[in-house]
């Protein structure tokens, strides 16, 4: 045991990250709409209601290349969003 060290008493399982938790995007696979998003809220004094489109687009970019569990738009709090481009198709 080293001085000033923890002591390692727990032994690492290698299961599954916890619900909710948001691994990084070391690959920067999902940069590009990150950089939009950034930008959207820079050009709205941070507004984040006004670039929800792009949140949305960086949410979808993380499930499609597996940085987080699939899930519906609906439970992340898009269903306002979902319920336009319905209408819109209609």
């Amino acid at each position: 045991m080293g001085f000033g060290r923890p002591s390692n008493t727990e032994s690492t399982s290698g299961a599954p990250p916890l619900l909710g938790s948001f691994p990084l995007d070391h690959d920067g696979e999902c940069k590009q709409y990150m950089q939009e998003y950034m930008k959207c809220l820079r050009a709205n004094k941070n507004n984040n209601g006004a670039c929800r489109e792009f949140s949305k687009g960086y949410l979808q970019c993380r499930m499609d290349k597996g940085l987080m569990d699939k899930d519906d738009m609906k439970n992340l709090g898009f269903a306002d969003l979902e319920k336009d481009r319905e209408g819109s198709a209609k």
